[in-house]
């Protein structure tokens, strides 16, 4: 018997998954077939479009960076405590069981969620707002972590030839934020959601941790209604939004939980975010990103051929981990040791 050809093994995966999504998944799903990339190329032969988009998320540069960077902690001195990287796979796995239990695309979900946080900056949601405010003062300009992470996928990975991921992906790249436009694909709006559902629940688990919250100094009427622990939160949301979903036949909400995870939220940026301990770290994360935006700005750091010097500094910073990003500061103010010649 001859065996078969690249080619044809290539054609065979592709019918064999097309079949299988035509038969198992909803018809509101996205299908993964026939690949939308702003630059064609051929399938891979044993992955599924959406599977090779995740391969290349994982295997990036930009990818190993966010286990060094900040979730809501300054670079926080247990092991146990959050960061980007842990953040991104607790959404990550919430939107697959999201997905499947709605009968959506698993791979694309699983992809959207590893990517979303690619371009945060160093220190977490202090750092975005000082870049931001650094752009705005200087150059008029803005920075949102949701958009340099679609830059970071499209442009500056690959040393500039980005990942070339499909539509979709990047879309729901785009569209995570609660701040940014909506994604199109409900895949997307699954990631959109659980993100929050994530980053409220581990970062409250986290505050205790810290100390910096107290069991009993919880709302009561959110944690009545949404459970006593992080593991019973996220399951009673997961199966609120799936049931709710299943009947609207769209990615929402229940009233009773959205308005009890929209209060935990308001706690957690009076209490946490915006908090006592934040708002000492604050001035710190200020002073460090300012003073290098400043010094990038008359002395520009690397970049790509013919981006302006907002872009080439934005692209530096947003791309360093918490610890480079400190290192690089000492370096700039904390005179070093010399020796003299005998």
């Amino acid at each position: 018997m001859r065996a078969a050809t690249a080619e044809e093994v290539a054609a065979r995966f592709a019918a064999l998954q097309i079949e299988r999504e035509e038969r198992d998944l909803a018809a509101s799903a996205t299908r993964s077939y026939p690949a939308q990339r702003r630059r064609d190329e051929p399938d891979c032969d044993l992955r599924t479009p959406f599977q090779r988009d995740r391969d290349r998320i994982v295997h990036s540069k930009s990818f190993r960076r966010l286990k060094h960077k900040t979730q809501v902690f300054v670079a926080p001195e247990g092991d146990h405590f959050r960061t980007r990287l842990t953040h991104t796979l607790e959404v990550t796995g919430i939107s697959r069981t999201v997905a499947r239990a709605l009968r959506l695309n698993e791979d694309l979900v699983e992809a959207i969620g590893l990517g979303h946080d690619l371009g945060h900056p160093p220190f977490g949601h202090i750092g975005e707002e000082v870049l931001d405010r650094c752009l705005s003062e200087r150059f008029g300009g803005h920075f949102h972590h949701w958009e340099q992470s679609l830059r970071v996928v499209d442009e500056l990975e690959r040393d500039g030839v980005g990942l070339n991921l499909t539509e979709p992906v990047r879309d729901g790249i785009l569209g995570h934020s609660g701040r940014a436009r909506a994604p199109s694909t409900l895949e997307g709006a699954i990631v959109r959601i659980t993100d929050r559902f994530a980053y409220l629940n581990h970062d409250i688990d986290d505050a205790l941790r810290a100390g910096v919250l107290s069991l009993a100094e919880l709302p009561s009427e959110p944690i009545a209604a949404l459970g006593d622990s992080g593991s019973r939160r996220i399951d009673t949301l997961v199966h609120d939004l799936v049931e709710n979903s299943q009947r609207a036949g769209e990615i929402v909400q229940g009233e009773e939980a959205a308005a009890a995870m929209g209060a935990l939220r308001e706690f957690m940026f009076e209490r946490v975010y915006l908090g006592e301990v934040a708002r000492r770290e604050h001035s710190k994360v200020e002073t460090v990103i300012s003073t290098l935006f400043d010094h990038y700005c008359e002395s520009p750091p690397p970049g790509r051929d013919g981006s302006d010097l907002a872009t080439r500094v934005t692209d530096y910073i947003a791309g360093m981990t918490d610890r480079y990003c400190i290192r690089a500061f000492e370096d700039l103010t904390v005179p070093r040791s010399f020796g003299l010649d005998a």
